[in-house]
């Protein structure tokens, strides 16, 4: 199941992404570096299109460059793995596991934080949209 949006400013912001985080592992640093500065853009793009911090993509974008960041220094750059695999998972297939984390704080969740929501934020499909939409469907279910 496929989930390319390419139509999307967004899905092409993660793809441009990805492709610079893979130059990095793949022995180039600049690649890293790259991709931090194009995160800090999109953050910014978002601030400004949704005009609140509080806003769930900039959540997600605001944690991602974290990771990035954390990841930066020499003996922290195999962490880069794990977004690089993640970014690439979400342009393919829909799934990002950065959104389902950020979902999880306080704040974004009406739910009281058990084993289920866990297993629901993990396990849910991917869908269009964000993962907060998908989360109130799967409480039918």
């Amino acid at each position: 199941m496929f989930m390319i949006e390419y139509r999307d400013i967004g899905w092409w912001y993660w793809l441009v992404t990805a492709s610079l985080l893979t130059f990095g592992v793949m022995g180039n640093i600049e690649g890293f570096q790259y991709a931090i500065v194009l995160t800090i853009f999109q953050l910014i793009h978002y601030l400004l299109r949704e005009r609140s911090v509080k806003a769930f993509p900039v959540q997600v974008r605001f944690w991602y460059l974290s990771l990035l960041i954390v990841s930066l220094p020499n003996s922290m750059q195999w962490l880069f793995w794990m977004p690089t695999i993640g970014t690439w998972a979400q342009i393919i297939f829909g799934y990002c596991a950065m959104a389902r984390c950020v979902s999880l704080w306080p704040w974004n969740r009406d739910e009281a934080f058990t084993f289920k929501l866990i297993n629901k934020t993990f396990f849910t499909r991917p869908i269009r949209g964000s993962v907060q939409q998908g989360f109130a469907s799967a409480k039918s279910v």
